[in-house]
C-alpha cells in the first residue's frame, strides 16, 4: 500500500471490483449507468459482489422520477439482493427539500448524506453550506436513509498517474456513501447470509441520533460500533 496502511479504508480487507461508467471529466450519459446496472445483473453471482456504492446522482427532473428507467434499474439491484447505496447529491444548500439526487430518490436502496456538511469548498474554492441532499422526495418518500462524515475525507486518487498524488482530500455525500458501503461490508462478513433488507433493519436500529430534522439526517449517523455488536 502506497500509504504503509497509514491510510485505509473502513473495510481494508474487501474485494473491490469497479465498474467505469464515467469519463475522465467525471461525466456521463443515463445509457451508460444502464450497461452498468446490466453488468451488474448479469455477473454479480459470478464474481461474488454482495454491494453496490453509487456515488454519484443527478437532479430528479421530468423523466427522472420513481417510475424512470434509472431508478427501476437501481431497484432490480436490490430485488437481486444486492445491497445498494447511494449518494443522496449536494444539491441541499439551495435550502429546499426534495433535493435528493436521482437514483437516490429510490424508496427500495439506501440512500446516503452527510452528517457533516456545514461548509464545503470544492476544487475551484466554491463554498457550500448545509450541502448534503434533503428529503422527502417529490413522492413523499423519506430520505436518506442515514447520514455518515463526508467532507475533507481522504480517499486515493483516481488521477494518481496524471498529478503524481497517491491520495487526495474531497467533500460531498459521494464520501459519505462508501463509508456505509465499509460497514455494509464488515456487517456481511461477520453474518454473510444477512439479506439486504435486514442490513437496513440494523442500519435503523443503531444510527445515532443527531436531533437534525429527519428530511436532513435520516435515521440518524452511522455508528459502525453498535452495528457489530452482537
Amino acid at each position: 500500500m502506497l500509504s504503509n496502511k497509514k491510510i485505509v479504508g473502513v473495510a481494508p480487507e474487501c474485494n473491490l471490483l469497479s465498474i467505469k461508467i464515467l469519463d475522465n471529466k467525471g461525466n456521463g450519459k443515463l445509457k451508460h449507468l444502464l450497461e452498468g446496472v446490466t453488468w451488474l445483473l448479469d455477473h454479480h453471482k459470478e464474481y461474488g459482489i454482495r454491494i453496490v456504492n453509487i456515488s454519484i446522482g443527478s437532479i430528479a427532473k421530468k423523466g427522472m422520477a420513481e417510475e424512470s428507467e434509472l431508478v427501476m434499474a437501481i431497484n432490480s439491484l436490490w430485488d437481486a439482493g444486492l445491497v445498494v447505496c447511494i449518494a443522496a447529491g449536494n444539491e441541499g444548500s439551495s435550502g429546499k427539500h426534495a433535493t435528493v439526487t436521482t437514483p437516490g430518490i429510490s424508496r427500495k436502496v439506501i440512500t446516503v448524506g452527510s452528517s457533516d456538511d456545514d461548509v464545503m469548498i470544492d476544487d475551484v474554492g466554491r463554498q457550500y453550506l448545509h450541502y448534503s441532499g434533503k428529503g422527502p422526495t417529490k413522492e413523499c418518500i423519506c430520505k436518506p436513509e442515514i447520514v455518515a462524515p463526508g467532507t475533507n475525507i481522504i480517499s486515493a486518487n483516481a488521477g494518481y498517474y496524471h498529478k503524481k498524488k497517491p491520495y487526495i482530500m474531497k467533500s460531498g455525500t459521494s464520501m459519505s456513501t462508501p463509508i456505509v458501503s465499509g460497514a455494509v461490508a464488515l456487517l456481511l462478513e461477520k453474518y454473510p447470509l444477512m439479506k439486504n433488507t435486514e442490513v437496513k433493519i440494523c442500519l435503523r436500529q443503531t444510527a445515532k441520533d443527531l436531533r437534525l430534522p429527519r428530511s436532513h439526517q435520516g435515521w440518524g449517523l452511522l455508528n459502525i460500533e453498535e452495528l457489530l455488536k452482537e
